[in-house]
């Protein structure tokens, strides 16, 4: 792992995940981005709508001022830092700033989201695990010293979740953690025999050419099969895979990942496919 980038925004959630960044930067020589994205409130214009230029500049200064007091924490030090500002907070950005960097993982904070807030809205996290093309890590709770000892991938056991289990194996590696596969096994029509489950899951397993076992969990849906298992097993990390559905393909089928990173107590991790 060569470089990691954490969004911050100055909140308590964002701050934690910086804590883990900034402890995996350091276990892997890793150069660490930080992006924070300014934002123009509302509340601040005027009647007209209309702030000059000057304000423009010293709000942008403002925020400058704060970033950089932000950054000034005793856990950083020894790190290779890199502050990235942007003057727009268009989250699609995040993925960009991966992209053009050469980003290995994105860290992000991470209160979940419920109700209509979650179906509607979403969370900033949420946005960013639907668009990006790097591997997602969401931090809820505190744990500075991120060192997880179990981490549960589970998946459809589908051809094209195959890069994902090989991303998955390799980030257990540098973790250090031990890799549980879990298959869910739910009720209706996806549901298979033991031999038929197994059976599939050989056929996966030879075409990522990895060696490994894994458990069938039944369960009555995908998402609380894994948070059921993660939970039995007391695991540090839960991965899987997500689609990214975007528009009105994500509003009427959602996604598993994103289900599990926002209801999951443990850190998520999310590798595209």
């Amino acid at each position: 792992m060569k470089s990691i980038i954490v969004p911050v925004d100055f909140s308590n959630q964002s701050e934690k995940a910086l804590k883990v960044a900034a402890s995996l930067a350091k276990k892997n020589g890793a150069k660490l981005l930080v992006l924070h994205m300014l934002e123009l409130s509302p509340a601040i214009m005027g009647e007209s709508g209309y702030i000059s230029q000057e304000q423009v500049v010293h709000l942008i200064k403002l925020g400058e001022k704060r970033f950089e007091d932000f950054l000034n924490k005793p856990y950083l030090k020894d790190i290779e830092l890199v502050p990235v500002i942007k003057h727009y907070k268009v989250f699609s950005e995040v993925n960009e700033v991966a992209e053009k960097h050469k980003v290995d993982l994105i860290v992000m904070g991470s209160n979940g989201a419920d109700g209509l807030q979650e179906i509607f809205i979403g969370s900033n996290t949420e946005r960013v695990v639907r668009t990006s093309d790097v591997p997602v890590l969401v931090i809820k709770g505190d744990c500075e010293d991120f060192n997880p000892e179990h981490f549960v991938f589970a998946c459809d056991f589908e051809e094209e979740s195959v890069p994902a289990l090989q991303k998955a194996k390799e980030m257990s590696d540098l973790l250090g953690s031990k890799l549980h596969l879990v298959y869910i096994n739910t009720p209706g029509d996806e549901f298979l025999s033991t031999a038929d489950a197994y059976d599939k899951i050989s056929k996966f397993l030879n075409a990522a050419g990895i060696g490994m076992e894994v458990e069938v969990y039944n369960d009555y849906t995908v998402e609380k099969g894994v948070l059921n298992f993660s939970e039995k097993i007391a695991a540090d990390l839960i991965g899987i895979p997500t689609h990214g559905r975007r528009g009105l393909s994500h509003f009427f089928m959602g996604s598993i990942g994103e289900d599990i990173a926002n209801h999951s107590q443990a850190p998520v991790i999310t590798f595209k496919i």
